[in-house]
């Protein structure tokens, strides 16, 4: 656990203030994704059709979605942001290595569906590193404990 607190408080002193604005639009991008996944779970589950487990892929789509609409908001606000992307991960590293990557590196095809995944994964692993910020509920809760 003394690991641990070292890097939350490098973190908290080499946090630029910048990085936060990229925080919430990171959460934002992330809770329209999941709104995208609700909208459409067919899209979703013609991904995953070649499998013989259909409820655990129903299962699964249901859980991608909270994931990404509970995940996306909780990090956009700054609030148990390293939680938060700790559900995330597993998702990203999933669409990164087993679903996009098939479509390449810069392909039309897929819309830089494998581009922003890789992002997003690269995004989460800076945010758990960095944790959520000076403008965050985390933060806000931390200054103002008997509030």
């Amino acid at each position: 656990m003394n690991t641990l607190s070292k890097i939350e408080s490098w973190a908290d002193r080499h946090h630029p203030q910048w990085i936060d604005f990229l925080r919430i639009v990171l959460g934002l991008f992330i809770m329209y994704k999941g709104v995208l996944f609700i909208s459409d779970t067919g899209a979703l589950m013609d991904l995953m059709k070649n499998k013989d487990l259909q409820f655990f892929n129903l299962g699964l789509a249901h859980y991608v979605a909270f994931a990404h609409l509970v995940g996306g908001f909780l990090i956009a606000l700054g609030l148990v942001t390293r939680f938060a992307i700790l559900f995330q991960i597993p998702i990203l590293l999933v669409a990164v290595f087993f679903v996009n990557i098939d479509s390449g590196f810069l392909s039309v095809s897929n819309n830089l569906e494998f581009e922003l995944s890789l992002l997003v994964l690269i995004l989460l692993t800076v945010f758990l590193i960095y944790g959520s910020g000076k403008f965050s509920l985390d933060n806000y809760m931390k200054e103002h404990p008997k509030w």
